[in-house]
């Protein structure tokens, strides 16, 4: 009797650890009752019943560090089924361009599972079904690009991808969050032309750089000469016309100083008087002018024809300033 108790324990304890799962967070476990699909224990404390339920399993991919440090891709079953986002680094893999250039590209797939019966019952292998089907829109994208545009596309590329990989994914119940290419590897010979290139390019910019700096240089230099020569001929003709009109000014004045002196004279010793005293005082200027000689100390007098008349006219210079009375 004690026997059987014990062995019935036994049993009791067995189905009591059968029967609880505990699933941690942000995981699932798909439970099969008799091969049919039945329940999804979400994380926590589930119960289930012993050999009839069961839960089933999904190949998953994991991606270990080699002793030499390389990448090694390892998949096994699981029965826990992650919900979080998952990161798939797939291996290089040689794409052919438009301009039929084969290069090798290195892709990385961010994705999470949305719908995890859709997950296990809708595709066998859901690991190499997303590779296969990254890789073959990759193929198709980059196909129909030349080698320039590919390695300077790499945003259009990565916003293109998730679009192309959501039709087939959703029925999978997996959502493509983004693609990120990490490497494109052209063949050596088309990166030893593309370096060529580029140093040509170089060399070509820094040529024109070169000239379009030497052509600003001359066009400032020969604005600057320009600007210079307009002031130069502004400045000459500004000094003309001050030094005209300082010479109009300084003739009007001395015009007006002469007519306040004739008029004072007039006045003063009458029009009749006034006009021979006027001459006189021109001849003898006149004279002054005529007697200096450039050069020598010695000066030479020429009385001229009408000298009478002068030395008449003087006489009324004397009568005038009333010299002698």
């Amino acid at each position: 009797m004690s026997t059987l108790l014990i062995a019935l324990a036994f049993v009791v304890v067995v189905l009591a650890v059968k029967g609880i799962k505990i699933v941690q967070h942000s995981k699932i476990i798909i439970i099969e009752r008799l091969g049919k699909y039945h329940a999804t224990l979400e994380s926590g404390v589930n119960i289930i019943w012993p050999f009839i339920d069961k839960p089933r399993e999904i190949i998953w991919r994991f991606t270990l560090e080699g002793h030499r440090g390389e990448t090694v891709y390892l998949k096994k079953t699981v029965t826990d089924i992650d919900l979080r986002e998952t990161v798939y680094d797939f291996p290089s893999q040689s794409v052919i361009t438009a301009d039929n250039v084969q290069i090798m590209i290195n892709a990385v797939l961010y994705f999470q599972i949305t719908d995890p019966v859709k997950a296990v019952y809708e595709v066998q292998d859901l690991p190499d079904a997303i590779e296969k089907l990254t890789q073959t829109s990759l193929r198709n994208v980059v196909g129909d690009m030349d080698l320039d545009r590919t390695l300077t596309s790499r945003d259009t590329i990565n916003g293109t991808l998730p679009a192309l990989l959501e039709d087939a994914t959703n029925k999978w119940g997996v959502k493509v969050n983004r693609v990120e290419l990490q490497d494109i590897n052209p063949p050596e010979e088309i990166r030893h032309a593309m370096e060529k290139q580029m140093r040509a390019e170089r060399t070509r910019r820094a040529t024109i750089l070169e000239a379009e700096g030497t052509k600003q240089s001359a066009v400032l230099i020969a604005e600057g000469e320009r600007d210079a020569a307009i002031a130069d001929a502004e400045g000459t003709r500004q000094a003309d016309i001050l030094r005209a009109q300082g010479e109009s000014e300084a003739r009007l004045l001395i015009a007006d100083a002469e007519a306040q002196a004739i008029t004072r004279v007039v006045e003063a010793a009458g029009a009749d008087k006034a006009v021979p005293y006027l001459t006189a005082l021109r001849y003898l200027d006149s004279l002054e002018v005529i007697a200096k000689r450039d050069g020598g100390g010695d000066k030479l007098v020429f009385m001229p024809f009408e000298s009478s008349a002068a030395l008449g006219s003087l006489g009324g210079i004397k009568e005038i300033l009333g010299v002698g009375k």
